[in-house]
């Protein structure tokens, strides 16, 4: 199973050019492909550079015959120039089993610039690993207590899911919304975090669990979120991702696109390889292959 995420900034590249499919087309060609997960994909906003129109739409027209688009908008709001929406699409050529979109904690931080955030969570089955929760995000850059409430979040988000999964409801196959459910323990967390590895939001998610999260379907001291990356290269930095050729937002390039994986597939990480080398966007791909 091979997934890339990417923050795309309105699928803008640093030569001032919008171009959804230019983003398809370079994300798919890193691998065999089977999930795309993208943030900041932007519908109907003319004041942001390039003017972006519908991207879902566009993004949808560049996949391949076969491929499944989801869009969750964190920002969905009626202006001057009509409905502007703004957030993460999942694209997949796999089986989808479920679709929920989460908002993510939005406390006030009096003065700073911020938006609203949300976590999209879609469940694919793959032939191998059977279903598999693919949760995409992008977190607060501005407000470190609204980066903080939302860290957190994901990670209850991920434990709760985990606990149906020990837990199931009672099993039933009526046709209705109350019929079974695919809860499964497998799960990859991914996006732009707005925050780096020795910051406290990190460690927040990587804590492990204390014996009331545990709830009885774990044991206290698992850790349920592993970094794919310090899986594979646990003495090593991961590459940067961000402000590699643009210093705008940063002195230095930093790594804040992360891969997460569930407790029970950390053994089944096999690679992550991170594209520094294209400017489609301010951020940098990220590929991770499963199992």
């Amino acid at each position: 199973m091979q997934l890339v995420t990417w923050n795309t900034q309105w699928c803008c590249g640093l030569d001032g050019r919008v171009d959804p499919a230019r983003i398809v087309r370079h994300a798919l060609a890193l691998g065999d492909v089977d999930v795309l997960c993208l943030q900041e994909i932007a519908v109907n906003y003319p004041g942001l550079a390039g003017a972006p129109g519908d991207q879902v739409a566009q993004v949808r027209a560049a996949l391949p015959v076969g491929w499944q688009v989801f869009f969750g908008a964190a920002v969905d709001e009626w202006t001057a120039v009509g409905r502007q929406r703004f957030g993460n699409l999942i694209a997949t050529r796999l089986p989808v089993l479920q679709l929920q979109h989460h908002p993510l904690p939005y406390p006030p931080d009096a003065g700073v610039s911020t938006m609203p955030r949300m976590c999209s969570v879609l469940t694919v089955h793959d032939r191998a690993l059977g279903p598999v929760r693919v949760m995409t995000t992008h977190l607060e850059y501005y407000s470190k207590p609204q980066r903080m409430a939302q860290a957190l979040a994901l990670r209850a988000l991920h434990l709760q899911a985990c606990a149906q999964a020990a837990q199931p409801p009672q099993p039933l196959q009526d046709g209705s919304p109350f019929q079974t459910k695919a809860h499964t323990p497998h799960a990859v967390l991914c996006g732009d975090f707005n925050l780096q590895a020795h910051e406290a939001e990190y460690a927040a998610m990587t804590a492990p669990l204390s014996a009331p999260e545990a709830q009885g379907w774990a044991q206290p001291g698992a850790v349920p979120l592993h970094d794919a990356w310090r899986l594979l290269h646990p003495n090593q930095p991961q590459p940067p991702t961000f402000c590699v050729f643009d210093r705008a937002y940063a002195p230095q390039p930093v790594a804040c696109d992360f891969w997460w994986v569930s407790d029970s597939l950390r053994a089944q990480v096999r690679a992550l390889y991170v594209d520094g080398a294209t400017r489609a966007s301010d951020h940098q791909p990220v590929l991770l292959v499963l199992g």
